[in-house]
């Protein structure tokens, strides 16, 4: 419990200290005064009861049409109270939303933390990244949109949770002054008289009915966190087919992948009948008490009306009374479910926050910009996850201008070496000096964003930060042919072949002119010709800029290259042949 407390407390302080969140504050309070104020009209409602019950004792028809007008007054107050509350409390989810929202994805694109999840499925503190910033930031602050949760999140919970105890006491100090009254013990064979029965029978039979709810829901937090996550990994697989739709119809993988999604989809099932039978079992008890809450006060108040103590519209009030303390009192045993669900989404959110801000361990490789205009790297062991070492570079310079062609078998560690020198792996040991200049990395497989070619091209800046005509030029640098760019228009570039989506990529060098290039087989689907066209047209558009270039084959187009083989202090590897 203090565990999750600490949770809450540190999810808010992001929520308030997000863009716009201290501005959450004053709707918070505004909604809070509301309350107090929805509180005093229930007050009124109490006293109402004795009014209009008295008057229907007495057959005093004028008073009761008169109650009947107070009765709608009160009902009128509640409405726009309830409304108002209502609207405010969706104004501020949303603003203390997007302010979390903001939070949690500053410590993930922050410092490249996004690398540390991989986007996985696996159950640890970092799986499914996408459904806890989507799904539990809304959760945690207002609850799941559909279902018996809705109205879960700490917003509404922390709000009902506030007027409940103030609610609490304004309610017990009116039924202490209502119950002066004792009940008479005998009847179970004890000589003796228990002053104002009405308080202490409100809060004994609230707390044995709280701590039974709490006996039979205990699981449900658990289940709860297993079916946010089996849920996130059944997405993630759909996702997945999704994006790999032309490997997967190519190698006829459509069985394959129905029975990985149909066993994350049993897994789905298999959670929801554990969680369902569990609801059922506290459902057991906690729909009767439900059903049973606003008339047990009736019959406790039986003995004192008939015991001639309060008058007919006496024990309405005073049943109404208790009804309010009991109801109040059970805001855990009618919340259990919500209280559950809260827990699970906090958990889930507070776990990935630490696990975001928490530094990666040990030091690694060290990839710093240095003075000069040169790269430089010293004493570089690049190693796997696990810790196998890969291959080591003792010493490597790379001047201003200079072409350089890495080469190696495939498994090496050539693309982990590029990676390095971007600073995205830390893996392994060494120092890595990179000179102050812009530099553009592209990967064999390009990154093509969301939008159209433009946009591809100019990443990653926006497209309005070029002229259109610029952005021509570079595609036909790149090899596109005007009238293939007028057929491709701006649209999106899922039908592009892989040759064209690398062009597109390479499209980048010539847009962005970078003073050092690094290419990590981004020309793997073009053939030999095509990319000594390309390559020389590089060299000729950017003359003074440094290429560094990852391949099975020697680059051409170039002119004079600097060969390196990575695989000359490889463990178990002998240099391949010039």
């Amino acid at each position: 419990m203090i565990l999750i407390l600490r949770q809450i407390a540190g999810l808010l302080r992001l929520c308030i200290t997000g863009p716009g969140g201290k501005l959450g504050i004053a709707f918070y309070v505004a909604i809070l005064t509301i309350e107090m104020v929805d509180i005093v009209v229930s007050l009124r409602l109490i006293a109402w009861n004795k009014d209009f019950y008295d008057a229907l004792q007495q057959l005093n028809g004028t008073e009761a049409l008169r109650q009947i007008g107070v009765f709608g007054l009160i009902v009128a107050s509640m409405v726009v109270l309830s409304l108002s509350s209502t609207y405010l409390r969706k104004l501020l989810e949303m603003r203390w939303r997007r302010a979390l929202t903001a939070q949690v994805l500053d410590r993930w694109l922050g410092g490249k933390a996004y690398l540390r999840t991989g986007g996985t499925a696996d159950g640890g503190p970092l799986d499914n990244p996408d459904q806890r910033i989507a799904e539990d930031c809304r959760i945690f602050l207002a609850g799941p949109a559909t279902g018996h949760g809705s109205g879960s999140g700490i917003i509404p919970m922390s709000l009902d949770l506030i007027t409940r105890i103030v609610a609490l006491v304004s309610y017990v100090a009116l039924l202490w002054s209502l119950s002066t009254f004792a009940l008479d013990l005998s009847f179970i064979g004890i000589d003796a008289e228990l002053p104002r029965y009405m308080v202490w029978a409100a809060f004994i039979y609230v707390a044995l009915s709280s701590g039974l709810t709490h006996l039979l829901g205990r699981p449900l937090k658990q289940l709860y966190v297993a079916q946010q996550r089996r849920e996130a990994d059944y997405r993630f697989a759909l996702m997945r087919l999704r994006e790999s739709r032309d490997a997967v119809a190519l190698s006829g993988g459509e069985p394959a992948e129905r029975q990985e999604i149909d066993r994350r989809f049993s897994g789905i099932v298999a959670n929801w009948k554990r969680m369902i039978d569990r609801e059922l079992i506290l459902s057991f008890f906690t729909v009767p008490y439900q059903r049973t809450v606003l008339r047990i006060p009736t019959f406790l108040a039986l003995p004192a009306y008939f015991g001639g103590n309060v008058t007919f519209g006496g024990m309405m009030q005073l049943g109404s009374a208790f009804s309010n303390v009991v109801t109040t009192l059970s805001w855990v045993v009618f919340s259990y479910r919500s209280l559950a669900e809260l827990a699970a989404a906090t958990t889930r959110l507070a776990r990935f926050v630490e696990a975001l801000e928490a530094p990666p361990a040990g030091e690694g490789i060290v990839a710093e910009r240095a003075p000069g205009a040169a790269l430089h790297v010293r004493d570089l062991a690049p190693a796997t996850p696990a810790g196998r070492a890969l291959f080591l570079l003792p010493e490597l310079k790379v001047q201003k201008g200079e072409a350089l062609w890495l080469r190696g078998p495939s498994g090496l560690g050539k693309t982990t070496f590029m990676k390095a020198l971007a600073g995205v792996w830390k893996d392994g040991a060494g120092r890595i000096g990179m000179p102050g200049a812009s530099a553009l990395f592209l990967p064999q497989q390009p990154y093509l964003p969301i939008g159209g070619v433009a946009a591809a091209v100019a990443y990653p800046l926006p497209a309005d930060a070029f002229a259109p005509s610029a952005i021509e030029s570079a595609l036909v640098e790149a090899g596109f042919s005007l009238a293939r760019l007028k057929e491709i228009g701006d649209e999106a570039v899922a039908g592009l072949s892989g040759g064209e989506r690398q062009r597109l990529a390479l499209a980048r060098v010539f847009l962005h002119a970078p003073e050092w290039v690094f290419l990590d087989e981004a020309t793997s689907a073009l053939d030999r010709e095509a990319e000594m066209t390309l390559f020389a047209r590089m060299r000729k558009a950017l003359p003074d800029s440094s290429f560094i270039v990852v391949a099975h084959r020697e680059p051409a187009g170039f002119g004079h290259m600097r060969a390196v083989d990575l695989a000359a202090n490889a463990p178990g590897l002998k240099p391949e042949a010039a």
